[in-house]
């Protein structure tokens, strides 16, 4: 016979996160609502201290820097910023957290494309790329190359979140759960009942998966539309109805490499994974 679910929800991050705890002889529903609010609590804490949009965060701080200076780090941020920088490398630059700019060139007020003026362009270029910031572990500082850098750690950020809220549940020595954020991250922990997997929908509908002490992200067109900027050409990349889906060992992970792979070739995603084989997996859908 299976327990109860215990069900939380909260909006942030321009999501909603949900948390689902199953209940226990050692997690009744009290002690639950305890720990998703802490978790919420920390999720909200991250997001001041991560989102541009924040006044004050250290994202915002960085995107004042001017070329050659540098700014010391929360360890939150030096953690999505090293990661970032990790998978712009993996990926030969299918995914970069410094892209965000050029939507704004390349979409008009009511959300169509426009062809940008090539001198805009060729401004904006100078201050796109994650080969262009660099990172100094002993005290955490970030040092950028070029002026008018804007970060923007939206494509990261919510699965970062996901992972420290794995952390506050261990903390409270719960187990087992299932986090997600918008339905676009999930991050499984242990077990609902019984030992058997979370049973997992993809966001299309079409199929389903077992997922255990696991991350898996997807990213597509069905919701924003021309959204995805290819880091690599630097222009919209083409709409398509194939969703991408990464499975890795965190969510932060998972969340990066879905977008990297909605980039990649097919071959290329794969020898990716192939590369790191039993660590991450690619699936399209």
């Amino acid at each position: 016979m299976s327990l109860e679910l215990h069900r939380f929800s909260q909006d942030a991050m321009a999501t909603t996160f949900e948390v689902i705890i199953p209940g226990s002889p050692e997690v009744d529903a009290l002690y639950a609502a305890q720990a998703a609010e802490a978790i919420f609590t920390e999720i909200a804490r991250l997001e001041d201290e991560l989102s541009r949009f924040r006044h004050g965060s250290y994202i915002s701080q960085l995107n004042q820097l001017s070329a050659g200076q540098s700014l010391s780090v929360s360890l939150a941020t030096w953690d999505c910023l090293a990661l970032a920088k990790t998978v712009f490398e993996e990926s030969a630059g299918a995914f970069d957290i410094t892209i965000g700019p050029l939507m704004q060139l390349w979409r008009n007020e009511d959300g169509s494309l426009r062809e940008p003026q090539p001198d805009r362009l060729a401004h904006a270029r100078r201050s796109i790329g994650s080969q262009l910031f660099d990172l100094d572990e002993s005290d955490l500082r970030v040092t950028v190359h070029a002026d008018h850098m804007v970060f923007d750690l939206g494509a990261i950020g919510k699965g970062y979140a996901l992972d420290q809220a794995a952390a506050i549940l261990e903390e409270w020595s719960i187990p087992n759960a299932l986090l997600n954020a918008g339905d676009s991250t999930l991050l499984a922990l242990g077990s609902p009942a019984d030992k058997e997997p979370w049973s997992i929908t993809l966001a299309d509908g079409t199929r389903s998966m077992d997922l255990r002490d696991r991350a898996l992200s997807g990213s597509g067109f069905m919701v924003k539309g021309a959204h995805l900027m290819n880091p690599r050409t630097l222009r919209p990349h083409p709409i398509q109805e194939q969703r991408s889906y990464a499975l890795a060992p965190s969510a932060a992970l998972s969340d990066a490499l879905s977008t990297a792979f909605m980039i990649m070739d097919p071959t290329e995603a794969q020898a990716l994974c192939d590369k790191y084989a039993g660590q991450v997996e690619v699936l399209w859908a």
